[in-house]
């Protein structure tokens, strides 16, 4: 753990193993409510001065940390990789998203304006200006262990915030690599502070409950994030929360198929479906199911599963156990409610997979809203097609979950793609587009999805306060 700008080894330990091999990487410090205390008593007496030093200083901090994790993309890829089970290249793309983050947050800390205000009276002057909102606590995912670290770090250290960060307990190693490097760049002591934990518990209920801390954001589950919301609420903290997702993927009958399948192919199975973005209900005209299925089960069928750091490997293992019979569960209940299983269905678990949590990249035809799948959030390689007719409203379909993060849409009509845009009840809107995210453009979701946003320039301001001053002249 990282308190205080000293790394202790703690007096408990827990063991990180690799998802594809099941061999261990290392040994982590296994913090509690103790630790998170003096954490937050470090980010506490650090506050003031990282608060009052200027825009461009922290700017140059953060600039020096993107040029540090470009320079070391390659091993830090291999880390995750290692870690958290994703293809070499899937790793390194996320690497770079990482430290866009620091980038762009770099130049965003210049951008934090002040306004002079008109008032009523021909006396009167209102200044209105932004400043951090004091120490942060961060509690980040395992799917993406690194780029969340730096979509939550980046923009609190701009804006003066100091910080205390869990991450998940699947994936400490490559936080503790970024910690030293954000301290090699220059982040002085007691300023960012790491608290690794089996139990995330104890240092949540820590995190919610210490005066300290004005501002908690997490990304993670839903069920999860509605008690840290409730918790945070009953303190007055301000909150970010990132949660899960349903996300439909609209073929409209005027789109190709084919091109649409090779959408769905490769945004599904990105990140072994471990993804909040993941498409989870593929709505396909039935005039367009069968080319449509025909392409993604040819294109599912070429995906090489195995371990990520072999070359060539598209889909790797599921992050451990749980994953692998959430996953299960879904596919055999929707095949037993009359879902055709056209590709996979069934966990890897022979010859050289027998060591990790592998699942076969399937595809499942005829998916009707009585099937767990429909409904729930599946978080694996799952593609779920749900066929559509003339008469049914495809977009009140889509719209029919409490989850809000993102949705995709295939058209090649202008007025269809604005409508839906329009439309549909989500954050995040691909249109003919599997990729629409980057550290400039706001990311987060609605209803049940999350509150704020993260990334862009929305992404700042939920680490500032607004203060208003009135002068009498």
């Amino acid at each position: 753990m990282l308190i205080n700008g000293q790394w202790l080894a703690g007096e408990r330990r827990f063991s990180v193993a690799n998802p594809a091999t099941g061999e261990p990487l290392g040994e982590v410090a296994d913090g509690a409510a103790a630790e998170t205390t003096a954490a937050i008593d470090a980010a506490a007496a650090a506050f003031p001065a990282w608060a009052a030093s200027s825009a461009f200083e922290r700017a140059a901090v953060l600039e020096r940390a993107y040029t540090l994790m470009v320079e070391r993309k390659g091993e830090l890829a291999r880390l995750l990789t290692q870690e958290q089970g994703k293809p070499l290249r899937a790793a390194a793309v996320e690497t770079q998203y990482a430290a866009d983050f620091l980038s762009w947050f770099a130049e965003q800390a210049k951008r934090v304006y002040g306004d002079i205000l008109p008032s009523p009276r021909a006396d009167q002057r209102f200044l209105v200006r932004r400043q951090p909102v004091g120490v942060v606590g961060a509690i980040t995912p395992w799917n993406y262990p690194i780029s969340m670290l730096t979509r939550k770090l980046g923009p609190a250290l701009a804006a003066g915030c100091t910080v205390v960060l869990k991450p998940a307990e699947a994936t400490p190693l490559i936080a503790i690599e970024v910690f030293k490097l954000l301290q090699e760049a220059g982040v002085p002591d007691g300023v960012i502070n790491l608290v690794t934990a089996r139990d995330p518990r104890p240092v949540g209920e820590v995190l919610v409950s210490d005066p300290r801390v004005r501002k908690l954001t997490f990304t993670g589950s839903t069920a999860v994030g509605k008690q840290l919301a409730a918790a945070a609420g009953a303190n007055m903290k301000r909150i970010s929360l990132e949660l899960g997702g349903h996300a439909p993927f609209i073929v409209f009958p005027d789109a190709d198929p084919v091109h649409a399948a090779k959408g769905a192919a490769a945004v599904k199975f990105l990140n072994m479906g471990q993804a909040c973005i993941s498409p989870n209900r593929l709505y396909v005209h039935r005039a367009q199911v069968e080319p449509f299925v025909a392409e993604l089960v040819k294109r599912v069928e070429r995906l090489a599963v195995g371990n990520g750091l072999e070359q060539g490997i598209a889909v790797g293992p599921l992050i451990n156990e749980a994953a692998v019979a959430k996953v299960d569960a879904q596919v055999r209940d929707a095949v037993n409610k009359g879902a055709q299983c056209l590709a996979g269905g069934r966990r890897l678990d022979e010859g050289d997979f027998a060591a990790g949590t592998f699942y076969a990249p399937t595809v499942l035809a005829g998916i009707t809203r009585d099937m767990t799948i429909y409904r729930e959030e599946t978080f694996g390689p799952v593609a779920a097609v749900v066929p559509y007719d003339d008469g049914d409203d495809v977009i009140a379909m889509a719209n029919d979950t409490t989850y809000g993060l993102a949705a995709y849409v295939y058209t090649n009509d202008l007025k269809t793609a604005l409508r839906s845009f329009e439309a549909l009840d989500f954050g995040i809107i691909g249109i003919n587009d599997i990729n629409p995210t980057a550290a400039a453009a706001p990311f987060g979701g609605i209803k049940e999805s999350g509150i704020g946003r993260e990334g862009g320039r929305e992404g700042i301001e939920e680490y500032l306060d607004v203060k208003l001053g009135g002068i009498a002249l």
